[in-house]
């Protein structure tokens, strides 16, 4: 394996430079990556948790709660592979937990990092099995465990073009306890023996309290909330700049005017923001639809500057609400709460800031979840499922099959093929209040019937750590 890593190395160098120059990507972890890690607590036993990126992060949020509380004579240890997922779990974890990067799959990385954290159990999130990986624990007798797993359409079909060498990976895990009935038959044909199926951890670490921390504040910021009112007379807006891009201005508290709709699109990938903004420009010709906004949330950091130029190539004024909220907070002293944006129909937001997705989705009367029109996979439509909203997603959101069939069959979601038909289901709930509104209530219930993945899982892994008479 370590010379099919070296020669894949290689192949992928010249895009890895690339990114790393334009992107800033894979510039951070190197020591880890290469399997110097430090635990906080080496004299405890140890639980060793991979999630690979924020999504895989987030679902492993009420496991690691969960373990923390039952097994605390352990210590638990959080790896990810992205920038974005470090990130996100530093800020979950960080505090009191170790969080570093995963480390390559060379033999002799794997075994250092094996030496150094020494774990009892693996427990690998969704499907992040690696052959170096799991044939050190198989060797070291130590349990590795598929939490939440899946298979896409995609992996299966890739993983089956190579199902001996694969065959001989997963009959290494010890167990894996699946999102659904499908997922298992495929974990079993690839040669897992110990399969059980758990449910999704998603739908419990989907919230489905409506009153999200710090919403208020941004729909102060933003004044996208119908019941925001500035608490102050010197209350700020965003103006008009030569150079496009939204600056921060006075306006007296009267030119503050409510925001009657709000459109959030999250998650969203290359080449939907145009479609987007397309149906958008239709949505505003229909003199129904004036007050109409619109916040775009792309899924990568990275595209905020391109997504930025786009709208303003599309004949919208744009706010960036991570200078309105730099200026919120530069300003707090003397503006306290107060709106710091004059609505203006034109103005198209773009929530180019880390982790405040679910404060944009709160304020939405329509949320539609993005790289769904495009085939990249979709992004997790459950959040906003899970808020009550109504929620639309496009053909491609094959990363979630399990979730768009639960939403689709209980008609807690709508789907749309392409713009025509985007633009059809946007009129719909926007001119039938009700018929949206319905959709947001099947939606949530939906979340709370599929809740439960937890109590199974941590008692799967129980028996794992604890010895059965």
């Amino acid at each position: 394996m370590d010379f099919l890593y070296l020669l894949a190395a290689i192949a992928i160098a010249p895009i890895a430079l690339y990114r790393l120059i334009r992107h800033n990507r894979y510039r951070k972890g190197w020591a880890q990556r290469l399997g110097r890690i430090t635990r906080k607590n080496p004299k405890k036993q140890c639980i060793w948790l991979h999630a690979v990126s924020v999504g895989e992060v987030n679902a492993a949020t009420t496991v690691v709660k969960e373990l923390r509380q039952k097994f605390t004579d352990y210590e638990i240890v959080v790896s990810t592979t992205t920038d974005t997922g470090f990130a996100r779990a530093d800020a979950l974890f960080g505090k009191d937990l170790r969080v570093f990067y995963f480390p390559l799959d060379f033999s002799w990385i794997i075994r250092r990092a094996f030496r150094n954290i020494r774990p009892a159990l693996c427990l690998l999130m969704e499907l992040e099995v690696w052959p170096n990986f799991v044939q050190t624990a198989h060797q070291s007798g130590i349990p590795v465990v598929v939490v939440n797993g899946r298979i896409s359409d995609r992996s299966f079909a890739g993983y089956r073009r190579f199902r001996p060498i694969i065959k001989k990976m997963f009959a290494k895990v010890t167990l894996v306890l699946a999102q659904t009935d499908e997922y298992a038959r495929r974990f079993k044909e690839l040669g897992c023996s110990n399969v059980i199926v758990s449910g999704s951890l998603k739908y419990d670490t989907a919230d489905t309290d409506a009153k999200v921390p710090g919403a208020d504040i941004l729909a102060a910021q933003l004044n996208i909330s119908r019941h925001c009112q500035p608490e102050r007379s010197d209350a700020a807006a965003i103006s008009k700049p030569t150079d496009g891009i939204a600056s921060v201005a006075s306006l007296p508290r009267n030119d503050v005017i409510e925001a009657e709709r709000l459109w959030v699109a999250g998650g969203t990938g290359n080449d939907e923001e145009a479609i987007l903004l397309d149906v958008y420009q239709q949505l505003k010709q229909d003199a129904r639809f004036a007050d109409l906004r619109l916040a775009i949330v792309p899924r990568k950091p990275e595209r905020f500057d391109e997504v930025a130029k786009l709208i303003e190539e599309s004949g919208f004024d744009l706010i960036r609400y991570s200078q309105v909220k730099k200026a919120f907070t530069e300003n707090a002293a003397t503006t306290e709460k107060s709106s710091i944006v004059n609505r203006q129909s034109s103005i198209v937001v773009l929530g180019d800031t880390m982790g405040d997705l679910r404060k944009f989705y709160s304020l939405a009367s329509t949320i539609f979840v993005g790289r769904s029109l495009v085939p990249m996979g979709g992004s997790d439509m459950m959040e906003a499922a899970a808020l009550g909203k109504c929620t639309i997603f496009g053909p491609h959101a094959f990363n979630f099959k399990q979730t768009v069939d639960a939403l689709l069959d209980d008609q807690g979601a709508i789907l749309v093929n392409n713009k025509e038909e985007l633009l059809a289901a946007m009129t719909k709930c926007l001119s039938d209040p009700d018929y949206a509104q319905q959709i947001a209530q099947n939606g949530r219930k939906v979340i709370i019937k599929n809740q439960g993945a937890t109590k199974k899982t941590i008692e799967h892994i129980s028996r794992l750590l604890v010895p059965q008479p």
